[in-house]
């Protein structure tokens, strides 16, 4: 695995209900889109009116769907599903879209997001005499929805949703019904688009664009959406008692491409960048970016730093996923074989190095020895995000806060351990003036420590909450 310093969340969902034209292919093309947010494994469930259909594989999407898998999936109603593991390790088993018998149908579901409170409940079904057959939250969502005592569809996921905490965006099919539900606290983003007249759900709108559908608006937080041969159904079943969109969402998950709460995600990193060379200005000759996620905050940090804007690291995007390290003893291979950079740009220049976000400090530490070996003179690290210093248990893979070097270290000693000139990180002043949305519906947990819903542990929400031998 190349040891990439990132953060990664857990998964993309698409749903689409088609008016007699076949779901798959659309749902394919969805998950291309949303790749980014899940390369363990991918799924496909899709209706034909009669049998329920499911595809699923360890792997990205080109590797898991050829043709004649593809060619399986019959019907007009789908849903899919890529993911990264955040809860439950990354096994077949764990893999989704979920099926699940129910008195209404098959139950297909597919889940972004943590649940804070999924090993009591799992507890509690397993009391009940139901067998789980995997690791991850996401079954626990299909058996309450399974076994809730309760007369309707609706009516089960409601109470579903009631009894789930933490961050949920949700898409399932039972029949010829395609829902889609949210937290209350809105954690975790979930659009409806249109095509035509078809229905469409996607973790960000740029999975509209691929397919050519037309963003409508998000799912509000605490709504169930159904849609059926009648239309669509909105329900409103859980009040917002505090919003909390997560902000690095903004930062570094969505696709640039994308619109979240009315806001192009490239524009709000460009004034992050703004706002950045504001608060941390810097004596340089050109301001570079860590490629790709840092590309807009570094074109906003140029123009209101008046210093040009420069390619300077080059990113190779044909690497797999594994690959052979040829010896222990060269260091900083994992950077090297992703990032090349440009020597006639770099070589005996003063250089802004723009990141989104400093996790656990080793790959910024190798890109700076990276490009002082390709000749920098000084190396000015500037991160459009504040210190990511708390875990996060919301669908995000830090939920050991001993690993985040900002937990540990102070800024001039994390600036000392990656080895740059200076290091300046964006404020949360700085990021909500950014991104122009009120701090109360922000979620903020992973950087001031204050969490929008009961206080999650690594125990009950960690990446191994459902492991046999971390549970109760």
């Amino acid at each position: 695995m190349i040891p990439w310093d990132k953060l990664r969340e857990e998964c993309g969902v698409f749903g689409i209900r088609t008016h007699g034209v076949p779901a798959a292919p659309y749902a394919h093309l969805g998950l291309y889109a949303l790749q980014h947010r899940g390369q363990e494994s991918a799924g496909i469930a899709t209706f034909d009116g009669h049998d329920t259909h499911l595809h699923k594989a360890m792997g990205l999407v080109a590797q898991v769907f050829s043709p004649e898998s593809l060619a399986g999936l019959t019907g007009s109603i789908g849903v899919g599903h890529v993911r990264y593991s955040t809860m439950g390790g990354a096994r077949l088993e764990n893999a989704q879209p979920f099926l699940e018998p129910t008195r209404w149908g098959t139950l297909a579901l597919a889940h972004n997001g943590n649940l804070v409170n999924a090993p009591i409940l799992r507890a509690e079904l397993e009391a009940g005499g139901h067998r789980f057959a995997a690791t991850s939250d996401t079954e626990v969502i299909t058996k309450l929805i399974a076994t809730a005592p309760l007369d309707t569809l609706e009516e089960a996921v409601a109470y579903c949703m009631a009894r789930i905490q933490g961050a949920y965006t949700v898409v399932a099919m039972v029949g010829d019904r395609l829902l889609a539900f949210r937290d209350a606290n809105g954690i975790r983003p979930l659009e409806l688009g249109r095509l035509g007249d078809d229905v469409v759900f996607a973790s960000e709108t740029c999975a509209f664009d691929h397919i050519g559908a037309e963003p409508v608006r998000e799912v509000r937080p605490g709504e169930l959406l159904v849609a059926d041969e009648s239309g669509l159904r909105e329900i409103h079943v859980l009040p917002t008692i505090q919003r909390a969109s997560c902000v690095f969402e903004y930062i570094y998950f969505a696709r640039p491409d994308s619109v979240l709460e009315s806001r192009s995600v490239h524009h709000v990193r460009r004034r992050m960048g703004r706002v950045l060379a504001r608060e941390h200005p810097a004596a340089a000759d050109i301001v570079i970016a860590v490629p790709d996620s840092g590309t807009s905050a570094a074109m906003g940090y140029a123009e209101a730093a008046g210093i040009p804007h420069e390619v300077g690291l080059i990113k190779n995007r044909y690497i797999g996923r594994t690959f052979i390290q040829p010896d222990p003893a060269l260091r900083d291979f994992g950077v090297r074989v992703k990032l090349n950079p440009v020597a006639d740009v770099v070589a005996g220049r003063h250089i802004v190095l723009v990141d989104d976000s400093i996790v656990r400090g080793t790959t910024s530490r190798q890109i700076v020895r990276l490009l002082r070996r390709a000749g920098a003179r000084q190396v000015h690290v500037r991160i459009s995000s504040p210190p990511i210093r708390n875990a996060c248990f919301y669908g995000i893979d830090t939920s050991n806060r001993g690993e985040l070097v900002a937990a540990r270290l102070a800024v001039d000693e994390i600036r000392e351990e990656i080895e740059a000139d200076s290091l300046g990180y964006l404020s949360v002043d700085g990021l909500v003036e950014a991104l122009a949305l009120p701090r109360q519906d922000l979620c903020l947990a992973c950087l001031t420590g204050r969490y929008p819903t009961v206080t999650p542990t690594e125990l009950t929400a960690g990446r191994f909450a459902l492991e046999a031998p971390q549970r109760r």
